[in-house]
């Protein structure tokens, strides 16, 4: 299918659905007097109009206000802007669910292969015995996160889920009402959620969604397959980290971690019941239904009290019963259903999603240092102890720990919560909670701290069912890694859990803090060689490495498209599991719906087995290492020299949204690490950071120092070099790509103010000219006309997106501006600030 129709089949079903329906909505009244809906077309006209010619948001909104409104007094000005986010924010939900329900239909018209037909082209390639092989122990775990970069509530979930039902059906009277509901019904939280709330929202999506999803998936796999034999059902798995993660959430405790696990589990329990009782009324038959209503009785018990659990043991063991009576006795009657069942109770176990549990290695120091100074085996501090007296009291020293003893709450609160993790599993099975995640490893003792940790807290080293996870995600951790893994395999004590947790060592490597901290282009080559060292260091020890990647929205967060990503991964890096995070609005655009998750699930996994089905491997040969590894080392230079810049933190603080993210009733997590008075740049989150670049439409670390590193090399007379290695190298192109997308959504024009701004002018004109120097030097690269040219469905929405949104990142410079220059209504203006975030971060989709 050809860029101009698949193109063409966009603006069909999705573009004049918009405009059809987005007129009928901005036409609704939901306050007394004025329609606000009938300001924003016209407002967006003035705001594309004003910043092309060079107009600050200022004076675009205050001739808009003067010349096209009745708002005459300050005050009016800012209820009609209040009003204008609020049917902004709505638009974009408007959108979504057009774009979603459309998805089948532009599905059609894409290039992207199915899991079938990439079987097929196996056994065409005369590789299908290599694939099958894979196949039996392959598998994607999607862990999904809770990072603030998503609000929709269930109540909102459920209107953007009519909608697309009722726009698949072109329903315009019941399409009417749902807009007038969605109108009335708040976009956001009242106020900050807790770990529980977030938990209990993304819950949501696993049963309404994945529930079903996942069942029909690997239904799906299992057809395709075409061998009645096959029997993997961990090729998908979920994970889940609301509830689990404290890496800088305070108010994640061991109580909030055992109530999301009971959440969890009785979610699950509801699910079963209710198809429990569906099977109940076909399979009617006697000697099976008696079974059937007591398991489905137990289920209804497990569903409300948690102290009740209904083992995986006990499930499957009847459930098999009832198919060897159903093919004995009742000639397989509704076997296919029963099956289905079956696989989908092997799928979930009591479980749900894996509740991972992480923490940062600084607290896990404070807690070893607290334990060993109460009982007498330091006076002070850590340092007292040589190295190894301190690996061998984590390793083989048994202490009994009591969480009562200690007054420090972080102290407490880790000890309680490693001290419940046995009952957790008790109740949800091994698989609810196995993993322990440590953020911010440098050295070994990130992970033998938790091994000490958790051997004092009654688990034993020959029962250790837990998997201890090192997150190296700064340039220092990832220059360490292989010293740090080598050593620990170099310890008995830990090589023999690693052989009890079947001689796999997951590593997790986090793309947020790595582009934080090194720029994007350092940050992924550095991860993609880190990958490939951790790959050899596990391979010579006779250990399994299975990479677990920190992947946020944005390309700067190690997001963009993920399959093109994983497709491009060389032999030389371990390739036994995928495993990636997914956070915030990528829940739901990626995998928010039953279609949706399928398709995105579907090429996560073929682009993993893409080198086994083809058997052609990705090679990067040396010259290409040695030009990679210079354009990363120019790049970073440019990177580096631009966070050293004394302004870059001022900029940040002063003239981005920033400290607004920290009021916005998003995510329970604060907004930044640590409270000192003066931001560092340590204390900046990920999320935030790339936000605020975001926000201002910038950009910044999705390809800042790109464009100085090309350039430069072109100078040399080395574009021809570099145009081969982005034909060859799919790894290197599916950089350059993903960073197109974070240029595409660049603008500039918004903040071009700025160059008449006595402190910042010089620091803005600095960042534009990089902006416009990469674009300059990827169109060159690549050969395009303009960025994202073979991705035309794509470029088409990220447009229709951010122009809905215009007018929202114009009242919010105009916010901004009035909070710099001094106002007597500072507190409302912030409040605008903090509003106008919502919309842009959906509108987003990934943020950058």
């Amino acid at each position: 299918m050809s860029q101009v129709e698949r193109l063409k089949e966009f603006k069909k079903s999705v573009r004049n659905k918009f405009n059809i329906y987005n007129s009928l909505f901005l036409n609704l009244p939901y306050t007394e007097g004025e329609n606000v809906g009938i300001y924003i077309p016209l407002l967006f006209q003035q705001c594309d109009r004003g910043l092309k010619s060079g107009k600050n948001p200022t004076e675009i909104l205050d001739d808009f206000f003067e010349n096209f409104t009745q708002a005459t007094d300050e005050k009016e000005r800012i209820d009609l802007m209040f009003r204008i986010i609020q049917y902004v924010e709505r638009q974009v939900v408007l959108y979504d669910s057009v774009e979603d329900a459309a998805f089948p239909r532009l599905h059609v018209h894409t290039d992207s292969l199915s899991i079938r037909d990439y079987f097929q082209l196996a056994k065409k390639n005369k590789r299908w015995d290599k694939v099958s092989k894979k196949l039996e122990s392959f598998s994607a775990r999607i862990v999904l996160t809770a990072h603030p970069t998503q609000f929709y509530t269930p109540a909102v979930l459920d209107i953007i889920a009519e909608l697309r039902t009722l726009i698949l059906e072109n329903k315009i009277d019941e399409i009417d009402v749902t807009l007038q509901q969605l109108g009335l019904t708040s976009l956001i939280n009242s106020k900050k959620p807790t770990p529980l709330d977030e938990a209990k929202n993304i819950i949501y999506t696993l049963r309404h969604v994945y529930y079903q999803a996942v069942g029909d998936l690997y239904a799906y796999i299992k057809g395709s397959i075409e061998n009645d034999a096959y029997d993997n059902p961990d090729i998908i798995k979920l994970g889940f980290w609301p509830g689990g993660d404290r890496d800088g959430n305070p108010y994640v405790t061991a109580d909030i971690t055992m109530d999301v696990a009971d959440e969890l589990r009785t979610t699950l329990m509801k699910c079963y019941y209710n198809d429990l009782k569906t099977l109940q009324k076909r399979i009617s038959f006697r000697g099976v239904q008696e079974q059937m209503q007591q398991l489905r009785g137990k289920a209804y018990v497990a569903m409300f009290d948690t102290s009740k659990t209904l083992s995986y043991e006990e499930m499957i063991e009847t459930l098999r019963e009832i198919r060897e009576i159903l093919v004995r006795d009742y000639y397989g009657l509704y076997l296919k259903e029963l099956d289905h069942f079956i696989d989908k109770v092997r799928l979930f176990k009591t479980h749900f999603a894996t509740l991972d549990i992480r923490q940062d290695h600084s607290k896990h120091y404070q807690v070893v240092e607290t334990v060993l100074r109460h009982h007498g085996l330091i006076k002070e501090s850590l340092d007292e102890l040589p190295e190894e007296r301190l690996v061998e009291l984590l390793t083989r020293e048994s202490l009994e720990l009591d969480p009562s003893a200690y007054d420090d709450p972080i102290v407490k609160d880790t000890l309680v919560n490693m001290a419940q993790l046995e009952e957790i599993q008790r109740k949800n099975g091994e698989d609810g909670c196995n993993r322990y995640i440590i953020s911010n490893s440098e050295d070994i003792f990130s992970v033998l701290f938790v091994f000490g940790l958790l051997r004092w807290s009654g688990w034993k080293n020959r029962d250790l069912t837990f998997d201890i996870i090192p997150l190296f995600e700064t340039m220092k951790g990832m220059a360490e890694a292989e010293s740090v893994m080598q050593t620990l395999f170099d310890l008995p004590e830990y090589r023999a859990h690693v052989a009890q947790r079947r001689d796999l060592q997951t590593i997790m490597l986090g793309f947020s803090d790595g582009t934080k901290d090194g720029g994007y282009l350092k940050a992924n080559w550095s991860i993609f060689k880190t990958k490939e060292t951790l790959s050899r260091v596990c391979r010579r020890n006779k250990i399994k490495a299975i990479f677990f990647d920190g992947r946020g929205g944005p390309p700067a967060r190690g997001g963009g498209k993920t399959h093109r990503f994983y497709a491009a991964q060389t032999k030389a890096i371990a390739n036994h599991e995928i495993q990636l995070t997914v956070q915030g609005q990528t829940i739901t655009s990626t995998f928010g719906t039953k279609e949706l998750f399928m398709h995105n699930s579907e090429q996560l996994l073929t682009a993993g087995l893409s080198n086994t089905i083809f058997g052609k491997e990705n090679v990067i040969d040396k010259s290409q290492r040695d030009l990679l590894e210079t354009l990363s080392e120019l790049s970073f230079e440019k990177y580096n020299a631009l966070k050293q810049h004394e302004l870059f933190l001022p900029y940040l603080e002063n003239r981005s949204t920033l400290k607004y993210y920290s009021n916005a009733n998003i995510g329970s997590r604060p907004g930044k690490r640590g409270n000192k008075a003066k931001l560092e740049f340590s204390d900046l989150r990920a999320i935030s950071f790339v936000g605020s670049w975001s926000q201002l439409k910038q950009n910044v670390p999705g390809y800042y120092g790109i464009g100085t590193a090309l350039k430069q090399l072109k100078d040399e007379g080395r574009m021809p070099e570099l145009k081969k290695m982005y034909k060859e190298v799919a790894f290197f192109r599916a950089l350059m790509l993903n960073s197109m997308m974070s240029l595409t959504k660049c603008y500039f024009e918004l903040t071009s103010y700025m160059k008449e701004d006595e402190v910042y002018k010089g620091f803005w004109e600095m960042l534009y000219r990089e902006y416009k120097l990469s674009k300059q030097m990827l169109l060159q690269l690549s050969g395009y006309k303009v960025l994202m040219e073979n991705e035309s469905v794509s470029r088409e929405s990220v447009k229709i997106r951010e122009n809905i949104v215009l007018p929202l990142l114009v009242i919010q410079q105009y916010a901004l501006h009035r909070i710099a220059e001094g106002t007597d209504r500072k507190e409302l203006y912030e409040k605008i600030v903090t509003r106008s975030l919502y919309g842009n971060i959906n509108a987003s989709r990934n943020s950058a």
